[in-house]
């Protein structure tokens, strides 16, 4: 990714990792567009989690695309976009369309995420299907451009973790 160009970054991780704070927060600070992952799944997929059943590649597929239809509109003038992104095909189909997408993993213990979670209201997202994520989570392979963002701090600590790896990439 050429420092010259407008980063194009998907923060990524399981849900309650933080994706939504911190990716509105990168955005803001680096003056881009931003956009949240959850507005882009269709209302079965809502549905289905608030049923408490846990999303497959088929049902990821039109979520994916969308999000990667976003990606390639904001090639070259970048942009902030939340995805949990959790197997390499998934972060694959995005830099098919983005190749100079820049990956934020938020990364935290099972423990930290669920206590997230657990405190969170009026979110779709069960407290039970984070093991379902956890398990079908792929951490950046050494070829992705990316890296590994801890969440143990505050939301402003872990924004400035992200800011400095995107700074340094």
């Amino acid at each position: 990714m050429s420092r010259n160009v407008a980063p194009l970054i998907v923060v990524m991780g399981v849900s309650g990792s933080g994706k939504t704070t911190v990716g509105h927060k990168v955005a803001q600070r680096l003056g881009l567009p931003y956009a949240e992952a959850d507005d882009f799944h269709p209302p079965q997929n809502v549905a289905k989690m608030r049923a408490g059943i846990p999303l497959d590649d088929e049902d990821r597929r039109p979520w994916l695309e969308m999000i990667a239809t976003w990606l390639a509109e904001h090639a070259g003038r970048g942009g902030v976009v939340t995805c949990s992104a959790l197997k390499r095909r998934y972060r694959d189909r995005l830099t098919a369309v983005a190749p100079d997408v820049f990956f934020l993993h938020l990364d935290g213990s099972a423990e930290l995420i669920a206590s997230r979670l657990a405190a969170r209201q009026g979110h779709f997202m069960p407290l039970h299907l984070l093991q379902s994520q956890i398990d079908a989570l792929e951490p950046l392979a050494a070829d992705e451009s990316g890296a590994v963002v801890p969440i143990e701090g505050t939301p402003e600590q872990t924004t400035a973790l992200a800011l400095n790896a995107v700074k340094d990439r």
